[in-house]
This record gives structure tokens, C-alpha cells and sequence, in this order.
């Protein structure tokens, strides 16, 4: 009887540990699911996720047409939920260095190649480029020549000495056969890539914002629209030689790297880019400043 006892005993444990093994398999799979429902929910959270508009972002910009689009994004921007607060600077260096630094969260005042120059001088620097913005030709002004004539022999030409806006004004020259260059493609184009120069022209490298105020002492110069606007040049119609709209160095807003995915700045594209904004910079600025994108 005894033995019976026990063998009930040991029969009825085996069962109930068969029925705990269970219920432990059904808790870890329902712990699973769970878990792996969290994960998806988690993936289409992140996919749908609204900015954060609490705060305003900081916009870094150039005097003058760079600054007067920004002010008309930020209208648009707002009606979309984002705002925007404009940082100007007055050179090329600084808005750069203060992306790089955090200190602002955009930057919309370069082109590419610019950008590509700033990175390769600076490494540490981690931007990269957001989305395109527009065109501001560098066309070459004169106070002493008119559109239609000809460079005399022996000019002194300024230009910007920035590597890359420098390589940009000696291609403009090129393509109007001023003069001729290495290779006509090649956008860190210098001085010292000149291979002909048959009107000896005396080629002066100048920093950029100070060439209009130096067009006294040259024969012509070449100046981006934005430093040609602030001196009360008029790009549409002053330049003795133009840049054409299919230029390479349509300029573009630049952000950190680590801000490629925010929210944010689909809302700011969709602001900068919109019809609305299109019609303002050709409204404002018709024929001195092209669109950057396809409408």
C-alpha cells in the first residue's frame, strides 16, 4: 500500500510539472509576441514621428537675397507648424564653423563644391548637404565697361580667392573663350591651370566681399549675385559677361550629418521648395537668381 501511495504520489508530481512546463512555454511565447508587437509598433511610431516644433530651429544665412528668401521660407515654414530664427554672417568661414559647432541647425548660403572644399580643409567638420536651394550666378561687372563690349587687351580681372567661386570665375572666363584652361570641368580649377591667356589679362585674386568695392581699380570683376545685389548691381541686367542658369553650383542648405533624418527638415524642403516660395524669388529677383529645384 505504501508503494502504491508513493507511485500515485510521483504520478500526480509528474503531471503537475508536466502542466507548469506548459504554462512557462505559453508565458515566454506570449512574452515574445509581445515584445515583437512592441518592435513593429515601435518601427511604424518612428516612420509616422512629428517634429518637434516646440522650439525654433536656427537658420544661418548672407546679407542680402539669402536672407530676404529665408525671411519668406520662415512665413511659409511657420504655417506648417516649424519656426525659424535667422542667424546672418558676413563672410563665407563662419557659417560652417558654426554648424559644425551646434551653434546653429542649418545653413543656407553655399553650393556644393563649397561645401565639399570646407570638408576637405576641415575634417572634423561633419555637414552635409540637405537639399538644393538656387542659383546665384557670379557674373563678371564692369564701371568701366557696358554690357556688349569687349575685354581689352591687357584687363586687370579680379576674383574671388576662395578656391572654389576662384576656379568658378576662371571656368566663366573660359567658357566665354577669354582664356583657356586644363580642363574646362574642373571646378578646383586655378591660376596656375591657365594654359593660354591670349589677351594677357592680369588676373587678380581678391576676397570675395571686398571685389565691389575694388571695381575702381580693376577693369571688370567677377562677383556672385549675392555681394552684386548688396552693391546695387543689378545681375539681370549690368554683367558683361553672364553665368548661365545650368551652372553647376546651385547652392543648397547644409546641416550635421546626424540631422540627415530629422523630421524637421522635411517640413523646412517642403517650405524652401514650394510653389509659393518659387514664385517669390522670381518675383523678386526675376532673372538675377534661378531656381534650384524642378517645380
Amino acid at each position: 500500500m505504501q508503494e502504491r501511495i508513493i507511485l500515485r504520489q510521483n504520478s500526480k508530481g509528474a503531471f503537475v510539472m508536466k502542466q507548469l512546463k506548459k504554462l512557462v512555454i505559453a508565458g515566454a511565447l506570449g512574452v515574445l509576441t509581445l515584445a515583437l508587437a512592441g518592435c513593429g509598433g515601435g518601427d511604424k511610431k518612428a516612420e509616422n514621428a512629428k517634429p518637434d516644433t516646440s522650439k525654433p530651429v536656427i537658420v544661418g544665412v548672407n546679407p542680402g537675397p539669402h536672407a530676404i528668401i529665408m525671411e519668406n521660407v520662415k512665413k511659409i515654414a511657420e504655417k506648417k507648424g516649424l519656426k525659424i530664427e535667422i542667424k546672418e554672417f558676413s563672410d563665407f568661414v563662419t557659417p560652417n564653423a558654426a554648424l559644425a559647432a551646434g551653434e546653429i541647425w542649418a545653413n543656407s548660403y553655399q553650393h556644393e563644391p563649397f561645401l565639399k572644399a570646407t570638408m576637405k580643409k576641415e575634417p572634423k567638420f561633419k555637414l552635409a548637404k540637405a537639399f538644393n536651394t538656387a542659383l546665384f550666378p557670379i557674373n563678371i561687372y564692369s564701371k568701366k565697361l557696358k554690357p556688349g563690349d569687349k575685354i581689352p587687351d591687357g584687363a586687370k580681372i579680379g576674383i574671388p580667392n576662395d578656391p572654389t567661386n576662384g576656379g568658378r570665375s576662371l571656368l566663366l572666363l573660359a567658357a566665354n573663350n577669354l582664356i583657356k584652361v586644363k580642363n574646362p570641368k574642373d571646378i578646383t580649377t586655378t591660376v596656375q591651370d591657365i594654359t593660354d591667356n591670349p589677351h594677357k589679362f592680369q588676373i587678380v585674386e581678391l576676397e570675395a566681399a571686398a571685389i565691389p568695392r575694388s571695381l575702381d581699380d580693376l577693369t571688370c570683376a567677377a562677383i556672385n549675385t549675392t555681394y552684386a545685389l548688396n552693391a546695387g548691381l543689378n545681375p539681370a541686367k549690368d554683367p558683361i559677361v553672364k553665368e548661365t542658369a545650368d551652372s553647376l553650383y546651385v547652392n543648397i542648405v547644409a546641416v550635421q550629418e546626424k540631422d540627415l533624418k530629422d523630421p524637421r527638415l522635411k517640413v523646412f524642403q517642403e517650405a524652401y521648395q514650394s510653389k509659393e516660395n518659387g514664385d517669390f524669388i522670381k518675383t523678386k529677383f526675376p532673372g538675377s537668381v534661378y531656381l534650384g529645384w524642378k517645380e
